[in-house]
């Protein structure tokens, strides 16, 4: 994520601000060309705004900005008919708002959807929404169980088919997502991990699977014929390999090659936009030999992304434990898992 400063008194600016704290400013976000901007009304319904990127237009915030407050992203006038912005002309369904704390809960989703977005645009990946091209398009789901049983009677499961991603709401209350991880025995759980680790199978099927060279991808992450069900089936029995941190990123990568494909993914977007985030704000890093700065990993090739990333994990792990909090990242990057990553990286680039 890049440092936000506002144009009117240079104040550091959350990517989700909508209203500078220093100066009062409203605040808009633009995803492209991806900056969070003042904006000022017209009188008409539209916006202008005094950044240089946004000389000459009308600018129209989302309807989910000024009807619902969940959202802060602009769209230029006449972009989108419905009045959506493009993350959120990706929603197919979202849940009843008028049910218990549904807002408050949806108000998180669409948070860690708008990172999500964010970095697909960065990396220019194709980013179209289902209703616009039913084939190949992304959609969103977010569904809410009919009982409040969560436990005992999920009928919402978080999952990928044929370009929607369904997300249960229930994923973003801290308390159940807690619950679901020590049960699971996961070291990692959060509403964002699963729309990247979620993207990951949906950009399976659009860069992957009939692309003429998946034998390459079958050389690195191991043959998707295998059969889901009983891999998974295999994996929640008896578990992952003993030695599953020689080659995997996580456990549950080791389960299928789609799995392992879709972890891996989602990593790789867990260190670009944390990365870019570090480097955007002059993050230094010293060693007992030498200090440089990070750099920008959309500029870099992959040696210098896991150097620079193997750094920095350091640093964030370090100023948690400092903290009394558990490591960000408690997560391992052997050889094997690094080819991986630096797989999808050059399949991302070509």
């Amino acid at each position: 994520m890049k440092t936000f400063y506002c144009q009117r008194c240079e104040e550091r600016l959350f990517f989700e601000n909508t209203t500078c704290l220093t100066c009062g400013s409203t605040l808009g976000f633009l995803p492209r060309p991806g900056l969070v901007v003042v904006i000022e009304p017209t009188g008409d319904g539209t916006w202008t705004s005094p950044a240089p990127e946004a000389t000459g237009k009308r600018l129209r915030q989302c309807r989910n900005y000024h009807e619902e407050s969940v959202c802060n992203w602009m769209l230029e006038e006449g972009e989108n008919g419905a009045g959506f912005c493009l993350a959120c002309a990706l929603n197919r369904t979202i849940p009843d708002l008028n049910h218990g704390n549904h807002w408050e809960l949806w108000a998180k989703i669409e948070g860690a959807k708008r990172r999500l977005v964010n970095t697909l645009i960065r990396l220019d990946l194709p980013l179209v929404p289902k209703s616009v091209d039913p084939d190949h398009g992304l959609a969103f789901d977010f569904l809410a169980d009919p009982s409040a049983e969560y436990f005992e009677k999920r009928s919402v499961l978080t999952g990928h088919k044929n370009g929607v991603i369904t997300i249960n709401i229930a994923e973003a209350d801290d308390a159940i997502r807690e619950k679901m991880r020590l049960n699971l025995r996961e070291v990692y759980r959060t509403v964002l991990g699963h729309f990247r680790h979620e993207s990951g199978h949906y950009y399976w099927d659009r860069l992957v699977r009939d692309d003429p060279a998946i034998g390459e991808v079958r050389a690195v992450f191991g043959d998707e014929r295998e059969d889901y069900a009983s891999a998974l089936e295999r994996h929640y029995a008896s578990g992952p390999p003993a030695d599953w941190q020689a080659g995997y990123v996580t456990p549950y990568a080791s389960a299928h090659p789609w799995e392992d494909w879709a972890e891996t993914w989602a990593h790789y977007l867990h260190i670009m936009d944390t990365l870019e985030t570090a480097a955007s704000n002059g993050l230094e890093i010293r060693t007992a030999h030498h200090h440089r700065f990070l750099r920008n990993p959309f500029e870099c090739d992959f040696t210098a992304i896991r150097e620079d990333w193997l750094a920095l994990r350091f640093v964030l792990n370090s100023l948690n434990r400092s903290m009394g909090m558990p490591d960000p990242y408690p997560f391992v990057v052997s050889d094997a898992v690094a080819a991986k990553l630096e797989f999808i990286h050059r399949w991302i680039r070509r």
